[in-house]
């Protein structure tokens, strides 16, 4: 299976010719696997070098021209470092475009915590009108990408090198704010896990045998609160657990607001805040974290215990 970069890659080359005012802006990573799109393309793929307030400005200016810019790096690189560009630039001036990550919270741990965000989309939660993918598939990031590019509006697609062995729907789509909506992949009556894009695989793992509801998320902004009141159903209360590949905790505030009206626990699972300074390999730090089916099983079956 190739993985979302690599697919990244090569549908946007594709859509390159297809769609003329479509753009993208690198800061040298992947450069090389668009170097054909940019010999086709000369004035629609730039690379601006390692200068990331740039990268954003200069996406962001395509935008005001009527481009549909694709602005791509790590994610540390994309949303951590030119973060005021991304809120200006973009947010500030009403314009649309596509950032579009790769790196995820530690897929290559050799490069160090430079080379790590696992707060991206905590940080991005704090603007305004951006719709945020986390694909679990390169089938999902693929269908994800071609749905961003027909759009106008502003866009966050994660892609990461931890994929689940089976692509799934990414959901109904809902025009302009792109496709939302939680799948739900196993029934049960005990509480309500939410797994978010490459998470599934091992919730699936650590909730075997379990009597819980197990829903499935590739956009997590906007939030599908009807969707988790419609799984959580109209008991006397509710128990829900969210597994994010990415800082704990980032979306239960939104799954508190969405329960807000129905007496419910909510259990955030995800990266940790504390740094692990041994760089070690992407398993070794999922296990880490918790975010491996045994870490998962004994922190979900521990809280629905509770």
């Amino acid at each position: 299976m190739d993985t979302m970069r690599d697919r990244f890659i090569a549908i946007t080359s594709q859509l390159l010719a297809e769609e003329p005012r479509l753009a993208v802006v690198l800061a040298d990573i992947s450069a090389d696997g668009f170097a054909p799109a940019r010999r086709a393309h000369p004035d629609r793929v730039i690379n601006v070098g390692i200068r990331e307030q740039l990268l954003i400005g200069a996406g962001a200016g395509m935008a005001l021209t009527g481009m549909r810019p694709i602005v791509h790096t790590f994610a540390s690189f994309l949303v951590e470092r030119p973060f005021e560009q991304v809120k200006l630039d973009f947010g500030h001036q009403g314009v649309g475009g596509i950032l579009i990550s790769a790196g995820g919270s530690y897929d290559w741990p050799a490069g160090g915590f430079t080379h790590m965000a696992p707060g991206d989309v905590a940080l991005l939660d704090t603007l305004d009108g951006w719709t945020v993918h986390v694909p679990g598939h390169p089938d999902e990031a693929e269908a994800l990408l071609r749905e961003a590019v027909d759009g106008d509006d502003r866009v966050y697609v994660r892609l990461s090198l931890q994929a689940n062995r089976q692509a799934r729907p990414v959901g109904r789509s809902t025009g302009s704010t792109g496709s939302t909506g939680f799948s739900v992949v196993r029934e049960g009556r005990g509480g309500t896990v939410v797994a978010v894009g490459p998470m599934l695989d091992n919730v699936l793992a650590a909730t075997e045998g379990l009597d819980v509801n197990v829903l499935y998320a590739t956009t997590v902004r906007p939030f599908d609160g009807a969707g988790l009141r419609r799984a959580v159903g109209a008991g006397p209360g509710a128990d829900v657990v969210i597994v994010e590949p990415y800082l704990a905790g980032t979306s239960t505030a939104a799954a508190n607001e969405a329960l807000m009206e129905l007496p419910h626990r909510v259990l955030g699972l995800g990266v940790g805040r504390a740094e692990l300074r041994r760089y070690g390999q992407m398993e070794e730090h999922l296990a880490a974290h918790g975010l491996d089916a045994r870490g998962l099983r004994e922190r979900i079956t521990g809280f629905l215990r509770g």
